[in-house]
């Protein structure tokens, strides 16, 4: 089993596990750690995290700030694909489009998806997130595309 997902599933049946799988996250990549995310959901092919209405992720005018919801989008895109990926593969972010659609209050989930990866295959895989508010209504979305790609031979 892939070794983030096993991590989760052992964390997340825990109180406080869930918290302490998405603060090991943001450990990993500090910078995630400016939203505060929590993991709330993750298996392979999706992820769902969410991030509270607080000061901090504001904008000038009192919403959800454009880019703390970049993050949010890019932290439930790097854990699903993390999450994903079959032993001796890899990715990285290559790109990112993203759409605001309506002003962002209150609590974001966001939900990541994507398909399945085989095994040798190489180049652009598009993780899908939809951000919503409380009431449901998609904010904010992004294509994120992963490259993905063999891990090298270990050097000798």
């Amino acid at each position: 089993m892939n070794p983030t997902l096993k991590m989760w599933q052992r964390l997340s049946r825990y109180p406080g596990g869930k918290r302490l799988f998405s603060r090991a996250i943001c450990v990993k990549a500090p910078y995630f750690g400016s939203i505060k995310p929590l993991m709330t959901v993750l298996e392979t092919g999706k992820a769902v995290a969410e991030i509270k209405d607080r000061r901090a992720v504001h904008n000038h005018i009192g919403s959800v700030h454009a880019i703390a919801l970049c993050n949010l989008a890019e932290f439930c895109a790097g854990v699903v694909s993390e999450a994903s990926m079959p032993p001796g593969m890899r990715w990285i972010p290559a790109g990112m489009t993203v759409r605001y659609l309506a002003r962002a209050e209150g609590k974001m989930v966001a939900e990541a998806t994507m398909r399945e990866i085989i095994v040798g295959e190489k180049g652009a895989v598009p993780v899908m997130v939809e951000v919503k508010d409380q009431a449901g209504l998609v904010v904010f979305d992004a294509c994120i595309e992963m490259h993905i790609s063999p891990k090298p031979a270990p050097k000798k």
